[in-house]
């Protein structure tokens, strides 16, 4: 199981990621409430300013102060680094 660090040491598993998204939209405020209506909301913010929203196969939406981009970057540096690991265990 791949973990992408959200900031603040806090993990989310690559493998139920959804989308990454940036929350300015009306459509992704929308559901950044149905999710806190619903109990599914996970703020991870640590009271900072909410810069990625992060939607999960479970319909969990988690909020997060690090930028999509650097979320997405973590992502797919992981993917990167466990290609190389794959490749040297070939070897």
């Amino acid at each position: 199981m791949k973990l992408i660090n959200i900031g603040f040491g806090n993990m989310v598993s690559a493998s139920r990621l959804v989308a990454i998204v940036s929350p300015e939209s009306a459509p992704i405020k929308r559901i950044i409430q149905d999710a806190r209506d619903k109990g599914s909301l996970i703020d991870a913010t640590y009271g900072r300013r909410t810069r990625a929203v992060i939607i999960t196969d479970s319909d969990h939406v988690i909020l997060s102060a690090v930028q999509p981009e650097t979320v997405a970057n973590r992502l797919t540096e992981r993917d990167d680094a466990d290609d190389e690991e794959e490749t040297e265990d070939d070897a």
